[in-house]
């Protein structure tokens, strides 16, 4: 209705249309550049994480990892080093690796690396969709922890996340259904995508999600360190197998039943696509999913509204509506900017403002996150960087109507190994 509307209005009074679009366009902007500022506020004046004691070992649940895997086998050994050295007792840990039954390039290396005595390798049985939550969904069935907890390859989770989320589940109520850990990304001096990446990710994992939690909001989650309670997730359907961004639509529908979410404080380092075709393939999927996510989240919005209560419906509308809206925007706001400035007239005092604003927040978000590539050139370099959502969403757009459920693999051991960083536990709130 939306898009019928401004096409009928830019065809009988498009001079009003448009001045009534960009309106429009800076009211939302305005309200994530506000909420920016407060989640950045938020973590600047958040004192040190509250460090519940950890559940002593006859209290510490069963935690199921899933981990599913497609064709990586050289972070293979990388990954079972990481489980390995995590902080738990291995009796309660019940770890299952996810290999399409077919995939004869991830058996092999596991067969000769013989982790088959402490990791339980469940073949997929082949199938349509052949995505990531089809496979976590066939591995949910085997699961005997209360807990279970989702890792991709190249994770490095630290070592005491796992007590951490235990810890969170026994000081909550029964309402909590998932925590999400931070993710972080360990190869951001890779080059100037990886540097924005970097920077991209603390801001969302270490200021922007804190906040919503802070205000008992909904999640969209990552896609992987989460934990989630085993009963809640088989009560909410678990995930949906043909959304590409599964993680966002989980917390979402978790959000619609009623059950909250929480962040804990141990990061999982990840890997950063440091170069274009890899990054935009990546960015082209989580934009169809978040597409696919805001899509079914409005497919019955009156339900919606009462189930995660009309505030937090809201507040999803404009932090992952608005986010869809900005990434579509900011490729024709800078076209925009630059034939103003050419012809040097058409800005009004109100444009320039906002712009300062918008920027001021992004600047003010990235170093109340502390990546550690928020450096100057990153940081000046930044409005260069949002254009590029734009191609990503155009391609989205294409793929939703000719391949909505197609999922673009991210290869991975692409960075420069580094021994992985161990970051205190700091300032993010539970």
């Amino acid at each position: 209705m939306l898009v019928f509307g401004f096409a009928t209005g830019l065809l009988t009074a498009p001079r009003l249309t448009i001045d009534i679009a960009i309106v429009a366009l800076g009211l939302v902007f305005a309200g994530l550049i506000g909420l920016r500022f407060l989640a950045a506020a938020f973590k600047l004046s958040a004192g040190k994480p509250d460090t519940k004691p950890s559940p002593m070992r006859h209290d510490l649940p069963v935690i199921t990892l899933l981990i599913p895997l497609h064709k990586e086998a050289a972070v293979l050994p990388d990954l079972v080093r990481a489980i390995s050295a995590l902080d738990y007792p291995r009796d309660r840990l019940d770890v299952k690796l996810l290999i399409e039954a077919d995939d004869r390039e991830m058996l092999e290396p596991i067969e000769k690396l013989g982790v088959q005595d402490t990791f339980e390798i469940i073949p997929v049985p082949p199938g349509q969709p052949r995505t990531k939550p089809k496979a976590l969904n066939y591995g949910l069935h085997f699961a005997r922890g209360d807990l279970v907890a989702i890792f991709d390859a190249e994770d490095r989770p630290h070592p005491g996340q796992p007590r951490s989320a235990a810890a969170a589940f026994k000081a909550a109520n029964d309402r909590l259904a998932v925590v999400q850990a931070p993710l972080s990304i360990h190869n951001g001096s890779d080059g100037w995508l990886a540097s924005q990446f970097e920077v991209e990710y603390a801001v969302h994992f270490r200021v922007w999600l804190p906040m919503l939690a802070r205000l008992g909001a909904p999640l969209a989650l990552g896609g992987t360190s989460n934990y989630f309670r085993r009963d809640v997730l088989v009560e909410a359907g678990g995930w949906d197998a043909w959304n590409v961004t599964e993680d966002a639509d989980v917390g979402l529908r978790l959000a619609r039943l009623g059950y909250s979410s929480t962040m804990i404080a141990p990061a999982t380092e990840e890997e950063a696509p440091a170069r274009f075709r890899p990054w935009l393939n990546q960015r082209t999927r989580w934009m169809k999913g978040y597409l696919q996510t805001w899509l079914v989240l409005n497919r019955s919005p009156i339900k919606a509204a009462r189930g995660m209560c009309f505030f937090n419906y809201l507040l999803t509308q404009i932090t992952l509506g608005g986010a869809l809206l900005a990434a579509m925007a900011h490729g024709p706001l800078l076209v925009w900017i630059i034939a103003n400035a050419v012809m040097l007239n058409g800005f009004e005092a109100w444009h320039v403002t906002l712009f300062g604003l918008g920027y001021g927040s992004a600047l003010a978000a990235a170093l109340a996150s502390g990546a550690r590539q928020a450096k100057p050139l990153t940081l000046l370099t930044l409005p260069l960087y949002w254009p590029l959502q734009s191609i990503a969403v155009a391609r989205a757009l294409y793929e939703m109507k000719r391949k909505p459920h197609y999922w673009a693999k991210t290869p991975t051991a692409l960075a420069v190994l580094r021994p992985p960083r161990r970051r205190p536990l700091s300032s993010t709130p539970r």
